[in-house]
């Protein structure tokens, strides 16, 4: 997983703009019986009655172990042969780029600053000028680099960190080279496995009435119907944010449905929001989840007078989950950027983003209408002479990228997570709306895989069987539409490449 690449390039980036003026940046998821899933903690037969056998050739320990992995194998195997199928078809379209690091790799940098003691970026190693943000002290205040770069300007990820701190581990081993390429590939098949385990849970906890062949169905949607599909094999700091929040997410649900498990719900919720920031807002399904869970959920909001401490247990013990990443993030950014809440756009260097930044802010009612259009209004461009079918890169109605969508809006059930899940959704959906980019450069609009899991659990609940004529359909369009995408889609990589 890496790839030839001297530490100290002869000139890098920063140098050259020292010496030169640099261009603007280039830029840029009850009608049927629940499903009956294998026990997490299975029984093997006989085993109350007798001691569990070592290998001869590996010693009782050797014995153990292996009696321990056969019995996980035995609970978990679907999630296994989800992560390994989407693992080898990711792999497979990733094609050659998963053999490199990809061009946009900041969170390797990050990860390997932190090893070295430092937290702003050595600028002699900076592989590029795309997306970082430059922090200049004037007069005593933090402000963004303008013009050419000066000595003690310092370099920081203009993103939350927390992806490099889940790399750290592998950086500390390959250092600069690590691909964040094929590491991605590997989140992604991770995402499948744990989506699926999500819904095989919902099942077993008697939230959605699917049956094992449909989860493993809707899993391998998110995997290959959706935008998930092309973000999964590109690495790149953009689209490796957006696999592992989508990974990060299927944890946070798992144990916060019904809250009952604050303290992991909370913790798993922070990793999340320090992946994508609009992830902060889907914190709303677990006070849902902890203050009125239904079926009378009215009843229970007027009942909170009386019965609070339950409930401010539940919120107390995940803000505890949830608390020591976000006090270290706060402390990081005020370092860095002079505020607990700015992770770093508004220090962009040198971006074509930062003269709509400075008339009207990081979110806006001005930017609503583009990302509308962006998100539901975009079409396909055709050309007949030569024949060609091409795509905007600004964004691509989510009506082709995930034609589910339709379904939902007319379910056949509305269960206990219906509106839970619809309104996280909403709020979750908002930061995006409201944003100064539409996320440019894309197949589609990719702040859509935030929310992407729970459009598909409320498929999920939502009673539609994907055996029905109009579903495969749906799902056949999506496919088709995200194989374009993984297939067509030519992003930073492959700009700096000329591929």
């Amino acid at each position: 997983m890496s790839r030839s690449k001297s530490k100290h390039p002869k000139q890098s980036p920063v140098q050259a703009h020292v010496s030169e003026s640099s261009p603007a940046s280039a830029s840029e998821s009850r009608t049927a019986p629940p499903e009956t899933p294998a026990p997490e903690h299975p029984v093997v037969p006989g085993e109350s009655e007798r001691p569990v056998e070592s290998s001869g050739s590996t010693g009782g320990r050797g014995g153990v172990v292996g009696a321990a992995l056969r019995i996980w194998l035995a609970a978990y195997r679907v999630e296994v042969v989800l992560f390994l199928v989407s693992f080898a078809v990711l792999a497979s379209f990733s094609s050659q780029r998963f053999l490199r690091q990809s061009e946009a790799p900041h969170f390797v940098y990050q990860a390997k600053a932190w090893l070295e003691g430092r937290l702003d970026l050595d600028p002699e190693v900076l592989p590029n000028l795309e997306d970082w943000a430059c922090v200049r002290e004037v007069e005593g205040k933090k402000v963004r680099c303008e013009g050419r770069v000066r000595p003690g300007d310092r370099w920081f990820v203009s993103f939350p960190s927390f992806p490099a701190v889940v790399m750290l581990p592998f950086v500390a081993l390959h250092g600069y080279q690590f691909n964040d390429t094929s590491f991605g590939v590997i989140v992604g098949a991770l995402a499948v496995a744990l989506f699926y385990s999500l819904l095989r849970f919902l099942a077993k906890e008697g939230e959605t009435g699917r049956e094992r062949t449909e989860n493993v169905g809707l899993a391998l949607v998110l995997a290959f119907g959706t935008l998930f599909f092309y973000a999964a094999i590109r690495g790149e700091v953009w689209f490796s944010a957006e696999v592992m929040g989508v990974a990060f997410t299927c944890l946070y649900v798992r144990n916060a449905v019904r809250a009952h498990r604050p303290v992991l719900a909370g913790l798993f919720f922070s990793m999340a929001t320090l992946t994508r920031t609009p992830l902060l807002f889907a914190g709303l399904f677990f006070v849902l989840e902890a203050l009125c869970p239904g079926p009378d959920r009215l009843g229970q909001l007027k009942a909170l007078g009386a019965h609070w401490k339950p409930a401010l247990r539940k919120l107390g013990l995940f803000a505890l989950g949830a608390a020591p990443l976000a006090l270290l993030a706060a402390a990081y950014n005020l370092y860095r950027f002079g505020s607990p809440s700015e992770f770093g756009h508004a220090f962009l260097y040198n971006n074509r983003v930062n003269v709509d930044i400075d008339r009207w802010g990081l979110f806006d009612l001005s930017y609503l209408s583009r990302n509308l259009e962006a998100a539901f209004l975009k079409l396909p461009k055709v050309s007949f002479n030569p024949l060609r079918l091409g795509y905007d890169p600004h964004g691509l109605t989510l009506l082709l990228t995930l034609p589910l969508l339709v379904f939902l809006v007319v379910p056949k059930l509305r269960p206990r997570l219906h509106w839970p899940l619809w309104l996280t959704v909403a709020v979750t959906a908002l930061p995006g709306l409201f944003y100064q980019n539409t996320g440019y450069m894309q197949f589609g609009f990719r702040f859509s895989l935030d929310y992407t899991p729970y459009l598909l659990l409320l498929f999920a609940i939502g009673g539609w069987s994907l055996r029905q004529r109009a579903v495969l359909a749906a799902v056949t369009l999506g496919v088709l539409v995200n194989f374009w995408g993984a297939v067509a889609f030519r992003g930073y990589t492959e700009l700096v490449r000329n591929w």
